[in-house]
């Protein structure tokens, strides 16, 4: 597929009228149009009578992502919302009083990007540049906090609840003194935000580029991946004919084999600074946004 035939947006489709492809897929995962009142209804019953966390909103767009994240389980999909409070209450230094705006630096460095443009499944493509990651110059939890706006900006994104989003670990460049920060508990935190805690499906996981540095990281994630997880984890090393097996390289940048171009972070910085939706739910969640950052 020439690249001419693929859209681009640097914008977030939050339209809640999915395309007829998708509102198939949802169908397929469980999501009956007859029955989404009801079962959102009950997993909001069950949030009141359990108590065992409080949400900060409970309307029935912000519950549907949850149930879409577990193909409309209520039961799964509860858990998974307590998971994602819990995670929450235990990392404030992630999300309160951060300022997103000043998080710009990760995408400056081309440490992590999402591409503007779909993979042939029409899901979100997120990348990680490791070895473009100064330790110091930016802190690990810098890291964090901007992996974590992202995920909670996707899963804004009702196609995105649906099809869910693929990670690619480029881990070229890899060395000793990122691996010195790789501990257990660092280990943990990455698999709760990509895997268990969040209202996003990550599909799979993608590692090329790697080196040996990558076989001592990955003695420490291996006790905290279930079967489960192992099943989405593709490890392709240099072997990009590998990765399109998984990705078609028609969406993929030409770095790995694919036919589109790289895109700069920047425009997608100026498209959802500006989105007053998005503000507004990342403000609820405890970020900040002063007037004079959107002026640099």
């Amino acid at each position: 597929m020439p690249e001419t035939d693929i859209e681009i947006s640097h914008a977030l489709d939050l339209s809640k009228d999915l395309p007829p492809e998708v509102e198939e897929e949802a169908r397929k995962q469980g999501e009956d149009p007859d029955r989404v009142c009801l079962m959102v209804q009950e997993l909001r019953d069950m949030i009141y009578e359990r108590g065992e966390c409080k949400p900060h909103r409970m309307d029935d767009d912000y519950l549907i992502k949850f149930l879409r994240a577990r193909f409309w389980k209520v039961e799964n999909s509860y858990k998974l919302l307590c998971r994602y409070y819990k995670f929450r209450e235990d990392n404030l230094d992630l999300h309160v009083d951060v300022h997103p705006i000043q998080l710009k630096c990760i995408g400056e460095d081309d440490v992590v990007s999402v591409t503007p443009y779909r993979d042939q499944n029409g899901r979100r493509n997120i990348y990680y540049k490791v070895g473009n990651w100064r330790p110091g110059k930016i802190p690990l939890v810098e890291l964090f906090r901007g992996t974590l706006v992202l995920l909670e900006i996707g899963s804004l994104e009702p196609r995105t609840q649906v099809l869910g989003a693929v990670g690619i670990f480029d881990l070229e460049g890899l060395s000793l003194n990122h691996a010195w920060h790789m501990t257990p508990s660092v280990a943990q935190k990455i698999i709760s935000l990509m895997v268990t805690c969040m209202p996003i499906k990550i599909t799979s996981i993608h590692i090329v580029n790697q080196n040996w540095t990558f076989d001592a990281i990955y003695q420490i994630f291996k006790s905290f991946l279930s079967e489960r997880m192992k099943e989405k984890l593709f490890i392709h090393g240099n072997d990009y004919k590998s990765l399109h097996q998984h990705i078609d390289p028609a969406h993929l940048p030409e770095e790995y084999g694919g036919t589109m171009k790289s895109f700069t972070y920047q425009p997608w910085f100026d498209s959802l600074s500006k989105n007053e939706t998005i503000i507004k739910e990342l403000e609820q969640l405890g970020y900040l946004f002063d007037a004079e950052e959107f002026e640099e």
